[in-house]
């Protein structure tokens, strides 16, 4: 197989994803994934080592998606709380949480090993320190839960082993790892394809069949037909409604900065709060030492601030890391939260047959995707697995009903849209280099103006569930509230759950507004290539 490097979007801080040839015709396989991140690629390892033929359609590059855009946490101490796993779950879900996502990281371990990826995994410890609001009544809370679910040598400290920062009262959770995804994911697609896996990168799929037909159907019109469908898009681009109103999309935002040589010791850092900050630092081949920091989430589509949330991520930073130097990247990422706290993974809920899913990734998305691989594998095969219960997609949020409601009562923002005023009252006010809703009559544009003036119309509609699409200045893309669908500037799909790009509307639709020079540009001549997320 034939990779070469994606210069168009890279992981900020490490290997670029990698691209393949695009599927040309009609194949077969006996398992089809689709989504070529740390779940569908860990999915289509494990089924690949059994000898089951796989085929990997992403429209992106490997990695290329979301897992291009991870801090690289490889935890098995969760975001969501060991207490809080434990009151939703039970004790036995909160030790099946911890035991599988123990098990993900020594799997990565394994697979590094065996298949000799150089990805700079290290195993290091992880360090919970206090907010500012929170007492250390709530560590002492978390330990004694942690160590109920089986994290026996999680233990208190006085403060975490820093000398320019004192945490305080802390958490250290030891046998945590860091690597380099992309490196990782790099090692695996030559490990897939040496055991006969084929892997499409820039195969936008349009449709997913189940039951006796199991299929999945590209943009360019070739079918692979399969025994099995894995829908590993990061939020399922499969399904219209089901599992969306269980979870929904937040940005997280990530700044990387400069660090002098040997100021600290690898490890992880969280703190408690809401929403919490989380830290790493990373050494680089060319000697580089970058401490990477991520934080200030924010509901995808709330506010059109991410500057701001960049400039307090950072403020938050200086005060506690004063050793850092200057911030060297800047970027967001999409984290699915489900409402009770863990990963959908399995079957589809009330669809069709033979399809199965690995979404609602939370903070921990990496090790979860690595379950997805051991759990889906187990599935497809037949077997029975211990953790299948816990991450089964069609599980109701009983116990999580506060968290279940105020989803969808975000989600809801995107539709209360059509009762408020355009975001711009004409055409002509949108500046060069941005996009804003305009409304006409009863239909509401979505307007981009490039830095040379030329305008591009779309359908402000998003084609999943008819949500408005709202301007993201950073990302320079089309965000929906409802579900977290995102689209570029010119209106292709750059996240799901969406499949269809905003529908581009004729220069009719800018009336007496037109005019951006002399001329627009036909949007579908404009368009942004497939993936072009950055």
């Amino acid at each position: 197989m034939d990779f070469s490097e994606q210069t168009t979007s890279v992981w900020k801080v490490g290997q670029a994803p990698l691209l393949t040839e695009a599927l040309q015709q009609d194949v077969e396989a006996q398992v089809c994934v689709v989504g070529a991140g740390i779940a569908g690629m860990s999915v289509a390892y494990e089924l690949a080592q059994l000898g089951r033929t796989v085929v990997v359609l992403d429209d992106n590059a490997i990695g290329g998606g979301e897992t291009a855009q991870t801090t690289a946490h490889l935890s098995s101490a969760l975001d969501d709380r060991f207490f809080v796993l434990e009151q939703i779950h039970g004790g036995q879900g909160a030790a099946l949480a911890y035991g599988s996502h123990d098990a993900a990281v020594t799997r990565i371990e394994q697979i590094v090993e065996a298949e000799c990826i150089a990805c700079d995994f290290e195993r290091v410890d992880g360090y919970l320190f206090l907010a500012s609001s929170h007492g250390v009544e709530l560590l002492n809370r978390e330990l004694r839960a942690a160590r109920e679910a089986g994290f026996r040598d999680a233990e208190l400290l006085a403060r975490a082993p820093l000398d320019h920062f004192n945490t305080g009262p802390c958490l250290r959770f030891p046998r945590q790892a860091q690597f380099d995804p992309l490196k990782y994911l790099a090692g695996l697609a030559k490990a897939i394809s040496r055991l006969g896996g084929r892997i499409y990168t820039g195969s936008h799929v349009t449709e997913v069949h189940g039951n006796d037909h199991p299929r999945a159907v590209t943009a360019g019109g070739h079918t692979v037909r399969a025994g099995a469908i894995v829908v590993a898009t990061n939020t399922p681009v499969n399904d219209r409604v089901a599992i969306h109103t269980k979870q929904a999309p937040y940005r997280t935002y990530v700044i990387a900065l400069r660090m002098p040589k040997n100021a600290m010791a690898p490890a992880l850092f969280w703190d408690t709060g809401d929403p919490y900050h989380y830290v790493r630092l990373k050494s680089s081949t060319d000697g580089e030492t970058l401490l990477i920091v991520g934080g200030e989430d924010q509901h995808t589509g709330a506010s059109d601030d991410a500057h701001a949330r960049f400039r307090r991520l950072e403020a938050w930073t200086r005060k506690r890391f004063q050793v850092a130097g200057p911030v060297t990247q800047r970027w967001s990422g999409q984290v699915i939260e489900p409402a009770d706290g863990l990963a959908f993974i399995g079957r589809n809920p009330g669809g069709p047959d033979r399809v199965f899913i690995a979404t609602g990734d939370s903070g921990n998305g990496l090790t979860h995707g690595v379950i997805a691989g051991m759990l889906i594998r187990d599935l497809v095969e037949g077997r029975d697995n211990p953790w299948a219960r816990l991450y089964d997609p069609s599980r109701k949020p009983f116990h999580a009903l506060k968290r279940f409601a105020s989803i969808n009562v975000a989600a809801a923002s995107g539709y209360t849209d059509w009762l408020r005023p355009a975001e711009v009252a004409s055409i002509g006010e949108v500046p060069a280099g941005a996009g804003a809703v305009v409304r006409r009559g009863v239909h509401r544009l979505a307007v981009y103006r490039d830095a040379d003036g030329l305008i591009t119309v779309c359908s402000a509609v998003c084609t999943h569930l008819g949500g408005l699409v709202r301007w993201n200045s950073a990302e320079r893309s089309w965000d929906c509230p409802c579900h977290g669908s995102r689209f570029s500037p010119q209106g292709e799909v750059l996240n799901g759950p969406a499949l269809r790009g905003l529908e581009p509307l004729p220069l009719e639709a800018l009336g007496k507004d037109r005019k951006a020079r002399d001329t627009a540009p036909d949007p579908a001549h404009s368009a942004a290539p497939p993936g072009a997320a950055d």
